[in-house]
């Protein structure tokens, strides 16, 4: 073969090369879109908090690697039938999701935040005894602050929230910890104060796992 063809030529690991970078792109592409419908799949589509298996996982991994120094909390809106009723369902939406971006705020990004459904919303994340108070205090500033709606209306809004922890309750058990923080938000719904569960609050009667009293408690198929 002349030189000149020889010339002419392009290396052959720079054709194998040419070849395979769009084969590469597109598979990284592919492998980019999957892991985004992975992520969506475990976020509830309003706030983009964990939908429940997932906090659920996230939770226990917690509370497995941090013992004592993790604290469940539990947050309930007040009174959001009537700002979902009174304003509409838009207004109501806004005011979950501005709840969701305040705890995610509140937590910071280690910590499994969920919406376990409704107006209601859970927390673990690593926070000691000597914290616990001031951090919780916090939180509730936090979700009292009011809401701005689109249309530029202000809405008043609060929660309820109670806290557990594996050093009071005696237990790292997710779905224990998790009944005993709603107990102590129920002790101090309305009342715009955390409270931190006692072992009394542990032993308050459950069904699937949540408050007796809690309405809707039924309807809950397993707890988390």
């Amino acid at each position: 073969m002349p030189s000149s063809t020889l010339l002419r030529q392009p290396p052959r690991t720079l054709v194998i090369a040419a070849t395979a970078l769009p084969l590469a792109l597109a598979v990284l592409a592919d492998d980019v879109r999957l892991r985004r419908r992975l992520e969506a799949a475990h976020r509830d589509p309003l706030t983009g908090l964990l939908r429940r298996d997932a906090y659920t996982a996230r939770a226990r991994r917690l509370l497995a690697r941090h013992d004592d120094d993790t604290t469940v909390v539990m947050v309930d809106a007040d009174r959001f039938k009537e700002i979902n009723d009174g304003l509409g369902h838009a207004a109501g939406d806004t005011v979950l999701a501005s709840i969701a971006a305040r705890l995610t705020a509140w937590a910071r990004p280690r910590a499994a935040v969920g919406r376990l459904g409704g107006d209601e919303f859970a927390v673990v994340l690593e926070l000691p005894a000597e914290r616990r108070e001031q951090h919780l205090e916090q939180l509730v500033r936090m979700l009292h602050t009011p809401v701005t709606l689109d249309d530029g209306r202000t809405v008043a809004v609060a929660a309820s929230v109670g806290a557990a922890s594996p050093d009071v309750i005696g237990t790292r058990d997710l779905t224990a910890l998790q009944r005993a923080a709603d107990a102590a938000l129920y002790d101090g719904k309305h009342t715009g104060r955390a409270v931190l569960a006692t072992s009394a609050h542990a032993t308050v009667p459950s069904v699937n796992g949540r408050r007796a009293s809690r309405p809707g408690t039924s309807l809950w198929g397993r707890a988390a």
